[in-house]
């Protein structure tokens, strides 16, 4: 299963709480992409299908293509000084 660093966690609790409200059981969604890639969207909720990842007050959204693909990887995040963050994979 995906696992999250707590920076990640961190970013994406800031990045739900920021768009979605404290209060919202939102996270990021991440869905299978074009050309071997992943999409990342913020979600107000899973899709029924989806696989819940929780880390702290952090929810990521895996669509069952992207829940296989990224079953052995870690979701880290860096975050510059302007506060921008850049999401990475990397193997478990």
């Amino acid at each position: 299963m995906l696992t999250l660093t707590d920076t990640a966690s961190t970013a994406v609790s800031s990045i739900t709480e920021r768009t979605l409200g404290q209060d919202s059981d939102g996270g990021l969604r991440i869905s299978s992409g074009q050309e071997d890639g992943f999409e990342v969207t913020i979600a107000s909720g899973p899709q029924p299908t989806d696989e819940v990842v929780t880390s702290g007050q952090a929810h990521v959204y895996l669509e069952q293509t992207a829940s296989s693909a990224l079953t052995d990887k870690v979701l880290d995040a860096e975050i510059d000084e302007t506060g921008a963050v850049r999401f990475a994979l990397a193997n478990a």
